[in-house]
């Protein structure tokens, strides 16, 4: 049996993680939080070490934030522990951060764990390749008032599907806000546009538009237990695994 630490225990993701590992019959070690948290996590109190929840832990998984990650990543190295890693709003420094440590441990990194988003970036990279660039791609995303990303991880993961299938560099081409007098539409550029309200879970839609029609293909969480269950499902399948990165496509299989 696979045990794992959840790393932002406190934070809704963390309570959801351990509800779904308490359905797949998966062990929670523990987990850590930012001081002064008071909440339980499977009947354990939510602690502060991250190195001595990975000593207890075959695999971390961590929702907390990017400014955790580096420390996080250190102890996990440390303990030469796996960790899943679905923390949003990721800089090119952190991105860095894990290449590095997953020199030293195996390491799955994720703009969204769900099993059916990670399906729908494949049918996007396919959709992608196969059209020309008189089709422009719009990415659509909404989530609830408390988020405070955008666009969120999961768009930006689309968008490097999309990119991906087109051969170019999703830098290069996207266009993440508009706003005023913004000229005319570039030409092979990827759209962003993020809703932000409510108590969405996550709603997200690629749309593929040319002159006189379109394509659009999306996905609707309706519960962050999905996620959960995702990671989860990650957490067993990288154990035990080589040293190195990994997508949850390799979990699928795609």
């Amino acid at each position: 049996m696979t045990t794992i630490g959840i790393l932002g225990a406190a934070g809704r993701m963390g309570q959801a993680i351990a509800e779904a590992s308490a359905q797949a019959e998966v062990k929670v070690a523990g987990g850590v939080d930012r001081p002064g948290v008071s909440t339980l996590i499977a009947g354990h109190p939510i602690g502060t070490d991250v190195t001595a929840l990975a000593q207890m832990s075959d695999v971390l998984i961590d929702f907390s934030s990017p400014v955790a990650l580096a420390a996080h990543l250190e102890a996990a190295k440390a303990c030469g522990r796996a960790v899943v890693i679905g923390t949003t709003g990721l800089e090119a420094e952190h991105h860095a951060l894990i290449d590095a440590a997953a020199a030293h441990i195996p390491i799955l990194q994720t703009g969204n764990t769900s099993l059916g988003v990670t399906l729908l970036a494949a049918v996007v990279r396919d959709v992608a390749s196969r059209l020309g660039q008189d089709w422009d791609i719009e990415i659509v995303e909404m989530h609830h008032r408390h988020k405070v990303d955008a666009p969120s991880g999961t768009a930006l993961l689309l968008g490097e599907a999309a990119a991906k299938g087109r051969d170019v560099t999703l830098a290069d081409v996207a266009d993440r806000g508009r706003d005023g007098i913004t000229g005319m539409r570039e030409p092979g550029h990827i759209g962003f546009a993020a809703l932000r309200g409510g108590s969405v879970a996550g709603d997200h839609q690629v749309i593929f538009a040319t002159d006189g029609e379109r394509i659009e293909l999306g996905h609707r969480a309706e519960s962050r237990i999905i996620f959960a269950k995702g990671a989860v499902k990650a957490a067993q399948w990288l154990h035990g695994k080589p040293n190195g990165r990994y997508r949850m496509e390799d979990v699928l299989g795609l």
